[in-house]
């Protein structure tokens, strides 16, 4: 199973810093590709696959955080409005008004 990431910005950040990663990696492998032979591109070849993969598993890390943070607030939110009915009612056509006389002034 993998190991969930405590916070967005850790997990934002620590994809940030894969991508710059595999980005370099890249660069390095595009410039220097065609003096590279046999066991240096190989293993120039691993190097930039292991950091993509690495990549690629903090990407899905992150989204899923973003998911489960957004099934939180969506949890929440539901559980105001059932407890809070006429409240969320007033609260949403507020916003609505608001929203209403912003468009209309343009």
């Amino acid at each position: 199973m993998m190991e969930k990431i405590p916070t967005q910005t850790g997990a934002r950040d620590q994809l940030m810093n894969d991508l710059k990663s595999v980005i370099a990696d890249a660069e390095v492998w595009l410039r220097s590709g065609t003096s590279l032979t046999g066991e240096d591109l190989k293993a120039a070849k691993e190097k930039f696959e292991r950091t993509l993969v690495g990549a690629k598993d903090d990407l899905m890390r992150y989204q899923e955080a973003v998911v489960e943070k957004t099934r939180e607030a969506a949890k929440v939110t539901d559980e105001y409005v059932h407890e809070n009915p006429w409240r969320s009612i007033a609260i949403g056509a507020s916003v609505g008004l608001l929203l209403g006389v912003a468009i209309s002034r343009r």
